[in-house]
């Protein structure tokens, strides 16, 4: 290689000097891996401190470094050397003077480890540690400065043994050695296992590889921590999409040949560095790889708060349905449980809310099945009937009861066993426990488990387990959602880590504005000019939220958060005491109805009516209120 390639290899040029002599618009004068945008520190601003040690052996445990060599570069140019030989106080083994030259007899005199190792850290400063086999010269310098009592600074390292597996096909070499690859590259020193020796023919082989890899898009100092891994070269080539993207938080879309969006995703933090794994192996996904390989540019959307980028994924997933997601996708099939409003009303499984006098939801739940496992558990609970078709007030003639009415679990109303006036009982009770008590369903459910372990019949018990997790899951939700959806407007704020404020307007459990002002920043101004400014939102018909339902979790996910205070509230903000909030899943739930045995399990079919039990231990050890105080809690607003 001449003298002048190995201080100006191909990934330092420029488009000045890679232009020089061509026409203009030639691919000379703009070479691929220099049109991307400057993202990280570009390579021929890295300073380089390529290292290599002579030692006894192969461990730093038992071994010493007989001979330290290294080469300052930066941009192809040689800044600087390091070399010394270092006196170990004992001999030199034979077989190491064999293979480096060094004898026991030219150490004599050398200065010793403890003077060599602070000269060295001195001149490598914080620059990046290149290294041929960087774990063994790395690894005896760290285990040196541990003996020495010098703190290991931690600069970045890179092996040039692994950028070579990568940039270095098996039929141009039979191996990745340093001798063979600097025959390869026509390295201007040739290696002899000497430290300084090999320092440059390693110096040569950097710039050789990073030429090789420059046009696969390793271009940065960021780009060398993933240089080596198995990325297929078409995909890595596409890091270039990711460099115009904000350095902030945001929602991004991969768009394919016909403009249409691909994939979705947000970054709370850096979109341009979330989008840039897309290309490495970090990205492990066959669908992502593959999504890649189709996607010819990412657009990107910046947000003011990272709230506001997760509900505007979720929105464009809504609104794109992009083939490689695989969530968020339709919200209209989020099915909900109703108690439906008629003379002798039942439980059934619907795909949307309305507004019917009388009618009680649950949910929205994630699929068909876990709603309908609701169902069941909200069954096992109360003697509410179970047949799907319409009964009239009053009993057709010639009607005959179900299997359920002669085992006392429903009051046969089709057979005139219960008038529209019992029977509402027994409705108040589902209500109830739909709205505002999971304590009888969490009983229930916690004495058929300990029944069925008892008897070790434990998939069973699983199955019981999953019928109240649905149940809870879905109480739980409907309960949150009731008071965020009515609410005609919402207005909170939450520190953020530099000390401004992050605000958030709500109305009706929709995300309907947001900023964020520096410490420094009066945020009453930049409040009412949110309310002012706000998407206007119509009012639902509640429990549902006029947003998608994980629009919503979002929201009430980021207002559960410490340190988040209420500025201001329409209506009340309350939350059921006995609801199923109180219980975080089924465990829990049949832990604290396992504190006490009840005396009665399942509501009096003749009456409707809930036994009459102490729920005091039960809800006390569920982390409720006990029986006789409010039956909702309402945190006062706090000011911003």
């Amino acid at each position: 290689m001449p003298s002048d390639r190995r201080l100006r290899p191909l990934w330092v040029q420029d488009r000045a000097t890679a232009g020089a002599g061509s026409p203009a618009g030639s691919p000379e004068q703009h070479p691929v891996q220099l049109t991307l945008d400057e993202v990280g520190t570009p390579l021929h601003e890295v300073t380089f401190v390529v290292v290599d040690l002579e030692t006894t052996g192969g461990t730093p445990v038992d071994c010493e470094i007989t001979e330290i060599g290294a080469v300052k570069v930066r941009g192809g140019q040689v800044l600087g050397e390091f070399q010394t030989l270092i006196d170990i106080g004992g001999p030199v083994p034979p077989y190491i003077q064999v293979l480096t030259g060094i004898t026991t007899s030219m150490l004599v005199g050398a200065p010793r480890l403890a003077e060599v190792l602070p000269s060295f850290l001195e001149f490598a400063g914080d620059a990046v540690l290149v290294a041929h086999n960087a774990a063994f010269d790395i690894g005896f310098l760290k285990a040196a400065a541990a003996r020495t009592g010098h703190a290991w600074p931690g600069n970045r390292v890179v092996d040039t043994v692994r950028l070579a597996r990568r940039a270095v096909l098996r039929d141009e070499a039979p191996n990745h050695k340093l001798s063979t690859l600097a025959a390869l590259f026509h390295a201007t020193v040739t290696p002899d296992h000497r430290a300084l020796s090999d320092a440059r023919a390693t110096v040569d082989v950097l710039h050789a590889l990073l030429g090789r890899l420059a046009p696969l898009g390793v271009t940065h100092l960021e780009d060398l921590a993933t240089a080596s891994d198995p990325v297929p070269s078409d995909v890595r080539r596409k890091r270039g999409l990711a460099d115009d993207l904000p350095d902030g938080p945001g929602v991004y879309l991969f768009r394919g040949p016909g403009d249409e969006v691909l994939y979705v995703g947000t970054s709370t933090t850096s979109v341009r560095s979330r989008v840039r794994t897309y290309f490495t192996a970090a990205e492990k996904r066959r669908r992502m790889t593959e999504m890649v390989r189709v996607a010819t540019r990412v657009d990107a959307v910046a947000c003011a708060t990272p709230l506001e980028a997760r509900i505007r994924e979720l929105r464009l997933i809504a609104e794109h349905a992009p083939r490689y997601n695989r969530r968020s996708r339709h919200p209209e099939r989020m099915p909900w449980v109703r108690l439906t409003s008629e003379p002798f009303p039942r439980l059934s499984v619907v795909r949307d809310v309305r507004d019917e006098p009388g009618a009680t939801y649950l949910g929205p739940f994630a699929s068909t099945n876990a709603a309908r496992l609701a169902v069941e558990a909200l069954h096992e609970a109360y003697p509410v009937r179970q047949c799907t078709r319409r009964l009239p007030a009053e009993p057709a003639m010639g009607a005959s009861a179900c299997v359920l009415a002669e085992m006392g679990r429903c009051g046969a109303p089709c057979t005139g066993g219960q008038d529209v006036a019992a029977y509402a009982q027994v409705v108040e009770a589902v209500r109830a426990g739909m709205l505002a008590d999971a304590a009888p369903v969490a009983r229930v459910h916690a004495s058929r488990i300990a029944e069925l372990v008892a008897q070790e019949r434990f998939e069973e018990a699983v199955t019981v387990r999953e019928r109240l997790t649905a149940y809870l899951r879905g109480a739980s939700r409907a309960q949150r959602f009731e008071p965020v959806a009515r609410a005609a407007e919402l207005v909170a704020a939450r520190r953020d880590d530099l000390g401004g404020w992050e605000l958030v307007l709500v109305r009706h459990g929709r995300l309907a504005g947001t900023a964020r002002v520096d410490r420094r920043t009066d945020p009453v101004p930049t409040i009412e000019t949110l309310r002012a400014t706000g998407e206007h939102v119509g009012a639902p018909i509640a429990p549902a939220p006029a947003a998608h339902p994980e629009e919503t979790d979002l929201v009430l996910a980021w207002l559960d958060q410490p340190g988040v205070r209420l500025v201001a509230v329409s209506g009340a903000w309350t939350c059921p005491v006995r609801g199923a909030q109180g219980f975080k899943d089924a465990a829990e739930a049949v832990a604290a109805m396992r504190s006490r045995e009840p005396e009665v399990h399942r509501v009096d079919p003749t009456s409707g009516r809930a036994p009459s039990v102490d729920l005091t231990d039960a809800a006390q050890a569920a982390g409720h209120a006990a029986p006789g105080g409010p039956s909702v809690v309402a945190p006062a607003p706090r000011t911003a």
